[in-house]
């Protein structure tokens, strides 16, 4: 996931605004306690989420792939008043720290964590989202995408995180599930005519799409 000098990186951060408290505690407290916490957003990444969910200022976010709630936080700071987060994840021993956070924000009353498959959960949805991240499962990257497209507004923005997968994209050596189907998401969403697109080398790379 290191693709720029720990210098540069160490800049960029330096020069992004700070990272809240209650955010900062999660951030610790995932590092201490849970597996793979390279698995959270973080600090930078985290920053941009909060932005771009500001910029859009979506109504009815949905994110896929909750782990320990810090992107699901991120993205509610740019919620309307009125506005309303769902997010899904499978792995049910991560939910008492979810929502442990989840109450402790300002977004509690807004934010609605579902634990299941998010396969069966999002077809139960009928929400206009302004707003999609996807963060799970990466064989499952392609079909989430698919039956949402259907559903979204246009003008609705898909954020897909981890689509350069520690650079193995690249290298066809890598024939591993995980990166075969992001290899096959990335292309296909580069020749879907459907949606803008624009693949940011942030972090482990995040595709930024447009519903036209």
């Amino acid at each position: 996931m290191e693709f720029l000098s720990p210098q540069i990186e160490e800049y960029a951060r330096w020069h992004t605004e700070p990272e809240p408290d209650l955010l900062q505690q999660l951030n610790r407290e995932t590092h201490a306690k849970v597996l793979y916490p390279r698995m959270l957003s973080g600090h930078f990444q985290g920053r941009l989420l909060s932005l771009i969910s500001k910029m859009i200022r979506p109504k009815y976010i949905l994110e896929i792939g909750t782990y320990t709630g810090y992107s699901a936080l991120c993205l509610a700071e740019g919620l309307q008043n009125d506005g309303k987060l769902i997010t899904i994840d499978i792995n049910e021993e991560l939910e008492s720290i979810c929502r442990r956070y989840f109450a402790e924000s300002k977004y509690h009353l807004q934010i609605d964590l579902r634990i299941g498959d998010a396969r069966v959960i999002i077809p139960q949805l009928n929400y206009p989202f302004d707003l999609v991240f996807i963060d799970a499962d990466k064989e499952n990257y392609l079909f989430y995408y698919e039956i949402l497209l259907p559903k979204l507004p246009k003008g609705a923005f898909i954020l897909a995180d981890n689509v350069l997968w520690s650079g193995k994209v690249l290298n066809e050596q890598h024939k591993d599930k995980e990166t075969q189907s992001l290899r096959e998401f990335n292309d296909y969403i580069l020749k879907d005519t459907r949606v803008e697109k624009l693949l940011l080398p942030i972090r482990d790379g995040l595709m930024i799409i447009r519903v036209k």
